[in-house]
This record gives C-alpha cells, sequence and structure tokens, in this order.
C-alpha cells in the first residue's frame, strides 16, 4: 500500500514557478515508479511527467518539456515537479501517480496508487 499527499500547488502569474511535492507513506515508495498528471476543468486527465523507481529515467509531455522537472528523493519518500516559465494553459489540478511497470508510464489507467491532488492556478 502507498498513499499519496501532493502539495505546493497554488497561484502564479504566467511566466511564474512553482514545485509540486508529492509525499509518499509506506515502505515500498522506492519499488515504484511515479507520474504527475494534470486534469483541467472539461479536459481529460493529462500525463505530465514520471520517473523511474531509481531516478534514472525520465518521460514528459511534449507540451511541458523543457519548463518541467520531474525528480525523487527515496530517502524522503517524496517526488518533487518543478514547473517553470508556467503558461495559462497549465492550469490543473496536478495529482501524482504510483506504478510498477515502467513501460506503462504514458496511460493513466496502469497506475496503482493516485493522490488526492492540487490545484494550479496561472493567471494571464
Amino acid at each position: 500500500q502507498v498513499q499519496l499527499a501532493e502539495s505546493g500547488g497554488g497561484l502564479v502569474q504566467a511566466g511564474g514557478s512553482l514545485r509540486l511535492s508529492c509525499a509518499a507513506s509506506g515502505r515500498s515508495f522506492a519499488t515504484y515508479n511515479m507520474g504527475w498528471f494534470r486534469q483541467a476543468p472539461g479536459k481529460e486527465r493529462e500525463f505530465v511527467a514520471a520517473i523511474s523507481w531509481r531516478g534514472i529515467d525520465t518521460a514528459y509531455a511534449d507540451s511541458v518539456k523543457g519548463r518541467f522537472t520531474i525528480s525523487r528523493v527515496n530517502a524522503k519518500n517524496t517526488v518533487y515537479l518543478q514547473m517553470f516559465s508556467l503558461k495559462p494553459e497549465d492550469t490543473a489540478v496536478y495529482c501524482c501517480a504510483a506504478l510498477l511497470d515502467w513501460r506503462l508510464v504514458l496511460s493513466p489507467t496502469a497506475y496503482d496508487y493516485w493522490g488526492q491532488g492540487t490545484q494550479v492556478t496561472v493567471s494571464s
């Protein structure tokens, strides 16, 4: 069992930065690959970024590549999403999630555990 709790969301102006955190409970956190997804009102859940369990491999959506960075500190049971150059279209609820099979990181249905999410609002 892994429980996830996001924090760090908020209101920021376009061009600003935010760092989201996802704190995990459970001794098996270090064995899970971790992903960030987002969902804006009226839109489907969208893959944002993922990081492998050792932190060696990462994956990003084209829309955030070069602006967002995912990282993790297994000793702290935490995964981060550093977001730079934020745009109004980045406005969404951001959720972290955990899965075992790295080959499926782009598919939200493959994830075993989800956090409740944190709101990110980017004003123009």
